[in-house]
């Protein structure tokens, strides 16, 4: 039974008509009395998800919900907001979580009906993949929200409602090199560093379906590519090869914006708008030929100096953009002090 204060509490939220303070309401709700009291807050989650006089916090309720939500629960309330337009994207979650595999029938016919909006089939996609372990959601955005309509594999679904819903075998980890494992070198030793930081990154976020913050094997085409256009230093040489940053955005107070380090599979396009044009398809006469741009914050271009290289390594050089002009400055005396930076991060 609710404890008076948690009565009260309710109360308050029903009777509250500022979004503001509702919002503080809700707060206080969870943070008091989500785990002691689970089973009377989740009842007044599915009591103001049906009845609230805030529409819009009725939907924004529903992820709280789900997430207290144990299997079993709120079955039959969950089947029902998934049949409310502006309910139904959440309540994906929490038919699946309520109901496990006897969600499947109902989740397939949400993500075939053209009737429904774009975001709640493709919701239902991506719910059932990672629930099933199925590979629908291979290479597509990591959220939803982002996908297109070709992103919706019916006929797999269809395939995999037709064989019984099977359990899939998940998504493998991008491939590692032993380096990472077992470092000799400087550059492995900074290598090893920066991989730890990012599986500390990895931990707390992480979608396998379109993997970020992996230092992963090139493939040897972009290897090759990337050979045609410059020689490169030894050192980044080894690095794009055997620890290629896949998606990788390195997080920390000393970068607010983050810095996005290149992997050899986009190191080409990632020079687009400063050494190339791709629009006009033509050099931009200002950009020094023998910078390499290899990460950027914001923008803001961190490049290898080619010039400056002795064969094994090359200094880092930033540059703010918008500026109306490059104005570079030396940042690491070499990529190996660049990545130790990064991987030290705070």
């Amino acid at each position: 039974m609710a404890t008076a204060p948690l009565s009260a509490l309710h109360r308050k939220l029903f009777d509250e008509t500022s979004g503001e303070k509702f919002a503080r309401l809700k707060d206080r709700l969870l943070k008091n009395h989500g785990e002691a009291d689970r089973a009377a807050v989740l009842s007044i989650l599915a009591a103001y998800i049906r009845d609230g006089q805030l529409l819009h916090w009725r939907a924004f309720l529903l992820p709280d919900m789900v997430r207290l939500t144990q299997p079993g629960e709120y079955e039959d309330f969950y089947a029902w907001s998934l049949q409310q337009p502006k309910l139904a994207y959440w309540s994906v979650d929490g038919l699946l979580k309520s109901g496990g595999k006897a969600a499947y029938p109902a989740l397939v016919a949400l993500a075939l009906d053209t009737g429904q909006a774009l975001d709640v089939r493709a919701k239902a996609v991506k719910s059932l993949a990672i629930f099933s372990r199925q590979p629908f959601d291979a290479g597509r955005p990591q959220d939803p929200g982002y996908w297109k309509e070709p992103d919706l594999d019916l006929p797999a679904l269809l395939a995999w409602q037709s064989l019984g819903y099977p359990d899939g075998a998940g998504h493998a980890e991008p491939a590692r090199h032993r380096l990472l494992d077992a470092p000799q070198s400087p550059l492995e030793h900074a290598l090893a560093a920066l991989e730890r930081k990012l599986a500390a990154q990895r931990a707390q976020e992480q979608d396998l379906a379109q993997p970020s913050n992996w230092l992963t094997i090139a493939n040897p085409a972009d290897l090759l590519a990337i050979d045609q256009r410059w020689t490169l230093p030894e050192h980044y040489r080894r690095f794009l090869a055997c620890a290629s940053p896949l998606r990788v955005q390195v997080e920390g107070d000393d970068f607010p914006e983050g810095v996005s380090l290149y992997g050899a599979h986009e190191l080409l396009k990632a020079q687009h708008g400063y050494s190339w044009n791709p629009v006009e398809q033509a050099v931009i006469a200002d950009w020094p030929a023998h910078y390499v741009v290899i990460a950027d914050a914001g923008a803001d271009p961190f490049c290898l100096d080619l010039s400056q290289a002795d064969g094994e390594d090359a200094p880092v050089l930033h540059a703010m953009h918008g500026t109306g002009r490059w104005d570079f400055e030396r940042y690491n005396a070499s990529l190996v002090d660049f990545i130790n930076e990064l991987a030290s991060a705070k």
